[in-house]
């Protein structure tokens, strides 16, 4: 692994689009970068070697420019919310699909942000134990927590009392019908 230069050197790692802190995530991008050039399939099962338990990486390449990071343009992710009955997420999606627009507000650094989150939200659909949302990438980059945000905007007591989990399935390029990943 390569590091950087100077007073404190820190591994050459960088993480593209890092799903949101508290957040699981099935679907990283992370860059690597090494010290010497190395086969990318010997390098996948050294850094696996190396990661705990549950962690892994399903597929290495070599880097070939820096702009991969702008090919991926969704993420899909699974909003578990098992104490929802199926009517009451059909209702609420009903209701934030028919609308144009759904501002929600979050504190950014320069202070608090209103942005919309209907015009980022690709798909949002009801499956077993929750919802299914495919989120745009870009600005406002919307996340899982600004889609319930959203979903409670048009029904304020939507999931009241209850905290969704979120996971990220898929991060990667929009066909029109599913995310795929780059790799």
């Amino acid at each position: 692994m390569a590091y950087s230069s100077g007073y404190s050197p820190h591994p050459r790692v960088s993480y593209a689009n890092a799903a949101p802190t508290g957040a699981a995530s099935e679907a990283e991008y992370v860059e690597i970068g090494l010290a010497e050039v190395g086969d990318p399939e010997q390098v996948r099962q050294a850094v696996n070697q190396a990661l705990p338990e549950g962690f892994h990486l399903e597929a290495a390449a070599v880097g070939v420019d820096k702009g991969w990071n702008d090919r991926l343009t969704h993420s899909l992710w699974r909003i578990g919310c098992p104490a929802a009955d199926a009517g009451q997420l059909q209702a609420v999606l009903a209701e934030f699909l028919g609308r144009d627009r759904v501002c929600v507000a979050r504190e950014v650094k320069a202070g608090l942000r209103e942005f919309d989150v209907r015009g980022q939200v690709e798909s949002l659909r009801v499956v077993d134990g929750g919802l299914e949302a495919v989120t745009k990438l870009g600005a406002p980059l919307v996340r899982p927590d600004d889609v319930v945000a959203a979903l409670r905007a048009v029904q304020p007591d939507f999931l009241e009392g209850e905290q969704p989990l979120f996971t990220r399935l898929a991060l990667g390029r929009w066909t029109g019908t599913e995310v795929v990943n780059l790799l």
